[in-house]
């Protein structure tokens, strides 16, 4: 199938990306192809590009967020037909692999080569210009059609609208399930919340789902700390010198019980200063990707290790996606769930480097792809 896509030819160097004529094979054994509707932009395809994620090969059909209808089934798929809609997973879930079967399904043994360039089998499903394309988390949502793996792929309600949808798959449970899961917030709890993108909104509503007292946000992004608060934020600050008077006051100086960092870039200094605003016996969570080249960071061992605090990194959020993405589309069927709100602005495939420059700025909490077929 002849159709457009976004490429990056150049990972790290901040090149940008070039939309342009691709062909997509139909599905091999345990594959779908999928009519995309939409395709979120997060920064995790951002960091393809300005290096923070380094990528040894190229091109790369780049976008890991997508909901559609599935067009064409391959051999050995017997629990999705034509018709369905889906959610895509931008980490894929066997089932039958050890982290799969104890219940931690975001570590899939498959997600080990969502970087690789290759569908699982080693293969291409994508090319352009006689050369084969890797997709981002073997998906590729940055074009209106993808062929992909059944494992990546979750059925969902066809009553839920495809355009929210497609944010369920990566940032939505990401940040969601940082609180629920990862940092398991308690009913009363005092939390702060660093960075309110794509990630870290969601963070927010899952600490208001918990039933957290205090919900503290730190952004520098005006937009943002008022956007917070129709996520559920109690105490939106700009500076971590706001949260940390703010948490002196609030808890009497004992200190806030779960500490999520969800910003763009989690940078060395960060951690310490998670680590001074949480209380004893308190939960810092790491979900923010770093460099990748990142080793150094600034931390008081003595005291943490002294005040018996956790620091809980996070992947997807601690999340099922076999379970929680239907959850997250039902929650929001029944009005519990703010999808539409996190949507600031949609766009053509077109204008994808225009959604980006948006994202780095921080105009958008959200911004969307939208195809027409």
């Amino acid at each position: 199938m002849k159709t457009v896509g976004a490429l990056l030819w150049e990972p790290g160097t901040n090149s940008g990306w070039s939309v342009e004529e691709i062909e997509i094979d139909p599905p091999k054994r345990r594959e779908v192809t999928v009519q995309l509707a939409a395709s979120g932009i997060c920064h995790s395809d951002d960091h393809l590009d300005t290096g923070d994620i380094p990528l040894p090969w190229a091109p790369i059909l780049g976008g890991h967020e997508g909901a559609g209808v599935v067009t064409e089934v391959g051999p050995e798929v017997t629990d999705l037909q034509e018709g369905d809609h889906v959610v895509m997973s931008f980490l894929p879930s066997c089932g039958k692999c050890r982290m799969c079967v104890a219940g931690r399904s975001n570590m899939c043994e498959l997600g080990a080569g969502v970087l690789a360039g290759f569908a699982p089998d080693g293969t291409h499903r994508i090319h352009a210009r006689g050369k084969g394309v890797g997709p981002m988390s073997y998906l590729g949502t940055f074009a209106p059609y993808a062929t992909v793996p059944v494992d990546a792929v979750v059925k969902i309600d066809p009553e839920i609208p495809l355009m929210p949808a497609s944010l369920i798959g990566c940032g939505v449970p990401t940040g969601w399930g940082s609180s629920v899961y990862a940092a398991e917030i308690q009913l009363g709890d005092t939390v702060v919340i660093f960075g309110t993108g794509g990630v870290g909104m969601n963070a927010v509503q899952g600490a208001a789902h918990r039933g957290a007292k205090n919900i503290v946000t730190v952004d520098p992004v005006a937009f943002k700390r008022e956007k917070a608060k129709e996520f559920g934020a109690t105490h939106p600050v700009a500076s971590f010198e706001e949260a940390a008077q703010l948490i002196e006051r609030m808890t009497n100086g004992q200190g806030a019980d779960r500490v999520i960092i969800t910003v763009d870039v989690a940078r060395g200094d960060i951690v310490e200063q998670a680590n001074q605003l949480t209380r004893r016996g308190g939960v810092i969570v790491l979900t923010a990707a770093a460099p990748v080249m990142q080793r150094d960071v600034q931390f008081d061992l003595f005291s943490f290790a002294m005040s018996g605090k956790r620091l809980q990194g996070s992947l997807y959020g601690t999340t099922n996606s076999k379970n929680d993405i239907p959850l997250i589309a039902d929650m929001y069927k029944n009005g519990q769930f703010k999808l539409d709100e996190l949507i600031t602005k949609t766009y053509r495939l077109e204008d994808i480097n225009e959604a980006f420059a948006d994202l780095r700025e921080g105009r958008n909490i959200r911004g969307v792809i939208v195809y027409d077929h």
